[in-house]
């Protein structure tokens, strides 16, 4: 894998990061664990160290595979995770896992369901796994995650896979995130097949048939292949896999890898700017939300001209944002 230079100024003068970031900076780049976590940790809270940190990260990026893997609850995706790990690690590749897990009422952290399931991790210095929580983001992901993939992908792990929460049809984030996107489904979750027809579906780039030692598998298959009617023209490859047992683990590795040989050729610009946009655009939604909720008087005016016809509501939203 290359190797980027230090960030320089147009004078060729090494930048100065702040000590904190730029110690970070350096364990990541060496690959240690603690430094790696100590990043991360940063990046998802916001410390005062994540801005200089972000900045520092952006001459090391745009190295790593995103594969996103979302889907219904149920269809097995942490022990399908876990497979693929185990399947990259045989070629030596190193593997990050972000892992989304849902929001604890009690704490807001994470609920590390999804990690106690990944045993391929444990005592292996090539795999690294991160769980995180997701903040009630109804996309299935929080913005933390893009900034956890910055410092995953600048500490050089090969390919880095996202596993969303679960929640359904309205979990697409991933589209803007991940470069290669599995969606994964089970026997018998016909109604989440049907449900996931106006979501999901669409943004698959590989669908995978999980459990398919179970009774309905071919069953589910089919429904898939009918589902994938509303992509006129899209060749969406389809597969059936038992992550317990390994089977077909494999075949998806070869066709993801397939898909991935473009996508890694191309320049990375494109990719980086497709995470960049994302976050910008979830930066500016929860601006408008803060405005909202603390509007006070002003939402009320607004919500009466919208109650007594004078204004539409796209028009009183162009109000608070002009504001």
């Amino acid at each position: 894998m290359s190797q980027a230079k230090p960030p320089t100024t147009s004078a060729g003068v090494k930048t100065e990061v702040g000590s904190k970031a730029a110690d970070l900076l350096a364990g990541l780049r060496r690959g240690e664990r603690r430094a790696i976590a100590a990043a991360i940790t940063a990046l998802e809270s916001l410390s005062k160290d994540a801005p200089e940190l972000l900045r520092s990260l952006q001459p090391y990026l745009g190295n790593a595979l995103i594969v996103g893997l979302t889907g219904p609850p149920g269809a097995g995706k942490s022990t399908l995770v876990n497979a693929l790990i185990g399947e990259l690690r045989k070629s030596g590749r190193k593997v990050a896992v972000i892992a989304v897990d849902p929001t604890s009422p009690v704490s807001g952290g994470a609920i590390l369901g999804d990690r106690i399931r990944m045993t391929a991790a444990l005592n292996d210095n090539g795999v690294f796994v991160r769980s995180l929580a997701s903040r009630g983001y109804l996309g299935g992901l929080s913005p933390a995650a893009v900034r956890i993939i910055d410092a995953l992908d600048a500490a050089d792990f090969d390919l880095i896979l996202l596993e969303t929460v679960g929640t359904g049809q309205n979990e697409i984030d991933v589209a803007e995130v991940a470069d290669i996107r599995i969606v994964a489904s089970a026997p018998g979750l016909g109604d989440d097949i049907q449900a996931m027809k106006s979501g999901l579906l669409e943004i698959a780039d590989i669908l995978v048939v999980n459990k398919a030692d179970r009774e309905g598998a071919e069953q589910a298959l089919q429904q898939l292949k009918g589902a994938l009617s509303i992509r006129a023209g899209a060749q969406v490859p389809l597969l059936k896999t038992t992550a317990l047992t390994g089977e077909g683990v494999n075949d998806l590795l070869s066709v993801i890898d397939n898909l991935a040989g473009p996508i890694l050729a191309a320049p990375a610009a494109g990719r980086r700017r497709r995470r960049a946009r994302y976050l910008i655009a979830r930066a500016a939604a929860d601006l408008v939300a803060d405005r909202i909720k603390t509007g006070g008087d002003l939402i009320d005016q607004l919500a009466d001209t919208v109650l007594n016809g004078q204004l539409t509501p796209a028009d009183a939203a162009k109000a608070i944002l002009e504001s």
